[in-house]
């Protein structure tokens, strides 16, 4: 038994994340409680479904002998909220008594008819625009509701509580300051009278936390942290005498999973801060990219399971858990798994979290000066995407999983973005198959040392796709009994970042895909059995429900920031009584990584932000004479640089803005005859390219 291990098994029943002011919590909404108990039927009020998190619905009107009958039942648009390049639509409807509630990237929130799509309430979020501590794009994942009430986290580290009937607000509390670096995208979860909330900003030297609040009142009950203080258990996993850990990251971004039975809640965290430069953080690190189980009603540890040591790759375990009963040698088991940016799924049993099929401790590449961990965890079974980046002009060796750098740029696979990354992944009980979502996304990785500053960008490094390398992806069902392939898709286009899927008692699996298509297929083969173009980015999961005797599903389709999709505000209802026509297919995401568009002759500003588009760069390519001072001005809302990056053919020159707030401006002068790519450290799917000529 590894030293990780005898550290937590000898520290039994201990309140080791902060159990400030614990309080018992009495259950408020039995009918919510025991829908979240119960197998999903004509309602989805969770996230998830249910508190499983199977995203499994026991609704089977529509199966694999009638599914290539459906039709476009309804489409409406949610009043132009969330519609821009700076939005993602990432949200799962939820559905009760025939009334549809749905949130957008704005945090506006929308109660709709779930039959006809009439709208019977809104609520706008007036959130600041000038936000600028938002890693990865303008989202919410979701709500909860309980206690007459539908809750929602803000982008602005708000917990709120809307009354269900007209959107009115009944509370609002702020779980933190996003001035420091900390925003909300999950979707909460109501259970017996608590409304807990994850809390993101793993890329700004924060530190990680669940937050239980009382639904009633939204009076914060007790803070469960990721990152220990010094003398709670797994202190000693960070550096002695250091305050380290205190903005080490591990944040939570996913809708928790509870067991009532056991009286467990289980979530998984995200990377270690800073993300890229180990140097200053040795140790495991606990309780970065780990999955986490507490006890609901204090907080207290229960116990963790580390996904990867020492986390220097941006692995976080950003999907959330799936619960699960199964038989493993002739006994029933509980079962938990997660799929990981690492390309893996890991099957655990949740009452101890150990292990349910193996995973073997492995050595690993070292490098001293990034304090890299002797060994990682490797799943028994198969990987979903490759862990092996191909060869890559322009670098040496290519390097695998758990491959170790420092400052000269090493490429990767999986990259940071690849596998899993937030998309959930959904368990069918009939098929005994988890259903996985992948990219396949090569990364360049060095390490840089920069200074903690609160509020300011802390990641020590940057990560971005070699210019000129290919994305991709896969979809694949995982037996969960030997987490083996049973099936899988090559995918032309990144999955892992985008919608994941749902699946049904009617043996249907029901995914959404990043250039706009909505697809239906049998759960077992992986036969492709009706599909419906919706004409936006369709990457967010559907949810499935019946009104009056017809099953309904239902999927935000409005784009993904990261992935490239096309941005709208698209919400689509399909079933086999409706007439709605297919749109026309919107622009693909790049399957490239580089600058794209027509290249601007004589330009010599660049705007950042520019045309509603958060990530991007305008021009994204230009060409200029030498000698030319080019203006890099930052007109979006947050920060971004503009930095010189490795291209085979490119210049070597390296040149760097620096970190540019909204209405910043740097000026870089080229002087020399060549190709220059760049990209925003922050944000490593930004690219630029300036083509010096006469």
């Amino acid at each position: 038994m590894s030293k990780r291990y005898r550290l937590f098994l000898s520290v039994a029943a201990t309140v080791c994340l902060l159990c400030v002011g614990a309080a018992t919590a009495r259950a408020s909404d039995p009918d919510i409680d025991q829908l979240l108990k119960s197998p999903v039927g004509k309602d989805w009020v969770t996230n998830g479904g249910n508190l499983t998190n199977q995203r499994y619905s026991t609704l089977k009107q529509i199966n694999t002998e009638n599914a290539s009958q459906l039709k476009g039942a309804w489409m409406t648009h949610l009043k132009g909220s969330g519609v821009g390049g700076k939005y993602s639509a990432e949200a799962t409807p939820l559905v009760r008594d025939g009334i549809m509630y749905v949130v957008t990237g704005n945090d506006d929130v929308f109660a709709l008819n779930a039959k006809t799509g009439e709208f019977l309430w809104e609520r706008y979020s007036h959130i600041d625009q000038a936000i600028n501590t938002v890693c990865c794009g303008w989202l919410n994942r979701g709500l909860a509701m309980g206690e007459g009430m539908v809750f929602l986290g803000q982008l602005d580290t708000n917990v709120v509580a809307l009354d269900i009937k007209t959107g009115k607000e009944v509370w609002k509390t702020p779980i933190e300051d996003w001035h420091n670096g900390y925003v909300v995208t999950s979707a909460p979860l109501y259970y017996d009278g608590i409304v807990y909330s994850g809390i993101a900003g793993g890329e700004f030297g924060t530190r990680g936390r669940l937050t239980a609040l009382d639904a009633k009142t939204g009076k914060i009950l007790w803070r469960a942290y990721t990152l220990p203080a010094p003398g709670e258990v797994g202190s000693e996993s960070w550096p002695k005498g250091s305050d380290q850990a205190m903005r080490g990251g591990a944040p939570v971004w996913n809708t928790p999973a509870v067991d009532p039975e056991l009286g467990l809640l289980y979530f998984a965290t995200g990377n270690c801060g800073p993300d890229y430069n180990g140097a200053v953080r040795d140790g495991d690190n606990l309780f970065c990219s780990s999955i986490m189980a507490i006890n609901a009603k204090t907080g207290a540890y229960a116990w963790h399971f580390q996904e990867v040591h020492h986390d220097i790759w941006d692995y976080d375990a950003a999907s959330p858990v799936v619960l699960f009963d199964t038989v493993i040698n002739g006994q029933p088991r509980k079962g938990l798994a997660e799929a990981g940016r690492t390309g893996w799924v890991y099957i655990l049993d949740r009452t101890n979290g150990k292990p349910l099929v193996g995973i073997e401790e492995k050595p690993v590449p070292q490098e001293p000066r990034q304090h890299t961990a002797a060994t990682q965890p490797y799943p028994i079974g198969d990987n979903t995407v490759p862990t092996c980046a191909p060869p890559t002009p322009g670098f040496d060796k290519p390097g695998c999983i758990f491959q170790s750098f420092w400052e000269d740029p090493v490429v990767i696979q999986p990259g940071g973005q690849g596998g899993t990354n937030w998309s959930p992944m959904p368990y069918s009980p009939d098929t005994g198959f988890f259903y996985v979502p992948g990219t396949i996304r090569s990364s360049t990785f060095a390490r840089y040392g920069d200074t903690y500053k609160n509020g300011l960008r802390y990641t020590g490094g940057t990560q971005s796709a070699p210019i000129g390398s290919q994305f991709g992806g896969t979809f694949t069902a995982i037996d969960s009994r030997s987490n083996k392939i049973a099936w899988q898709h090559q995918m032309p286009y990144r999955m892992g970042g985008g919608g994941g899927s749902t699946v049904t008692a009617g043996g249907l699996l029901l995914r959404g895909e990043p250039d706009g298509n909505f697809v239906v297929l049998n759960a077992k083969s992986g036969e492709v059995l009706w599909k419906f173009q919706t004409g936006f980015g369709a990457d967010a999961p559907a949810s499935v429900y019946e009104v009056d005797g017809q099953e309904y599903i239902a999927i935000v389709t409005g784009g993904n920031s990261i992935q490239g999709s096309a941005t709208g505000d698209a919400l689509w209802v399909f079933g086999m009584n409706g007439s709605m026509a297919p749109m026309p297919p919107p622009q693909p995401p790049s399957r490239i990584a580089g600058p794209l568009g027509p290249i601007a002759n004589g330009t010599n500003t660049i705007n950042i932000g520019d045309n509603n588009v958060e990530y991007a760069f305008w021009p994204a390519r230009t060409r200029v004479k030498p000698g030319t001072t080019v203006t890099f001005t930052n007109v979006g809302d947050i920060v971004h640089t503009a930095t010189s990056t490795t291209a085979p053919g490119a210049s070597e020159s390296k040149w760097d803005t620096g970190a540019l707030a909204k209405g910043e401006s740097k000026t870089i002068t080229f002087k020399e005859l060549g190709t220059y790519y760049y990209i925003c450290t922050p944000h490593p799917w930004m690219y630029g390219q300036i083509i010096v000529g006469p």
